[in-house]
């Protein structure tokens, strides 16, 4: 129970990888505020869960929980959510940055010739919601000279992919890793720590539903990964656990890829 007595504030978290991280922390005992633009949103995939909900499943486990609907592009919106969060548990000891995501991914993503739409999109939900997030957590955790701040890149934000593809994407991951060092650098002094993680090709609910785990794609990703397997949900969460928890106290400013060796430098 290394997170006992922690809050852990985590966005995305109605399915998929932040449902994971939610689950995970709350196994080491801490209380969960899950902030999802769809508190039913596991249902979106075929999901299935072990309650009704999200909050539910963390209830079962013998924490608190409570469960926000919030919009994490809408920087109001986000203000309230961190007010809620603190008037039900009165402090915030971690928030994972896990809202986003490679949405509406049938539209032109050439480096070249992505539409400012659809740019600006996949920045909002990416990169500058883990900007509203961090900002709207930083007071609290200044007040109490302490915190851990997990946001959530993508191997996608470490490597081009050598064919232009995907810009949107791969530009806002990789700013997230940026602002990442950025923060840590000006919350450090005050015993708040800022890192990320990068995921590869990680079995999430979403990825299975669009085809991953299927044999053809499992014949053709496997022997791009040194580990020679998919990654799971759960392979990213105990990353997440480290960095959420004391083991990585004299850890900021980093960025750790969950990949099996596939970004390799």
């Amino acid at each position: 129970m290394s997170l006992e007595g922690k809050v852990a504030l985590i966005t995305g978290g109605a399915r998929g990888l932040g449902r994971a991280y939610v689950l995970h922390l709350a196994r080491l005992g801490a209380d969960i505020v899950i902030a999802d633009i769809d508190l039913q949103a596991a249902r979106e995939y075929g999901e299935e869960l072990t309650a009704e909900t999200v909050e539910a499943e963390v209830v079962n486990l013998g924490r608190r929980a409570v469960g926000v609907a919030v919009d994490v592009t809408d920087r109001q919106a986000v203000d309230a959510l961190v007010a809620e969060a603190l008037d039900n548990f009165g402090h915030i000891d971690i928030l994972v940055n896990n809202a986003g995501g490679n949405l509406r991914s049938h539209e032109e993503q050439a480096a070249a010739l992505a539409t400012e739409d659809h740019y600006r999109y996949i920045m909002d939900i990416n990169l500058t919601a883990t900007i509203h997030c961090c900002q709207a957590v930083s007071a609290a955790m200044k007040e109490a000279q302490s915190g851990k701040i997990v946001n959530v890149a993508s191997q996608a934000g470490l490597w081009s992919g050598r064919d232009g593809g995907g810009m949107p994407y791969k530009v806002a991951k990789a700013g997230i890793i940026h602002y990442t060092r950025v923060l840590a650098a000006e919350l450090g002094p005050y015993g708040i720590h800022v890192n990320c993680i990068a995921p590869g090709l990680i079995l999430s609910s979403r990825a299975v539903a669009q085809g991953r785990n299927s044999e053809e794609s499992r014949r053709h990703l496997e022997p791009q990964i040194p580990l020679r397997r998919l990654g799971t949900p759960e392979d990213c969460a105990r990353v997440v656990e480290f960095l959420a928890s004391d083991l990585s106290d004299y850890v900021t400013g980093q960025c750790i890829p969950v990949c099996g060796g596939f970004v390799a430098f």
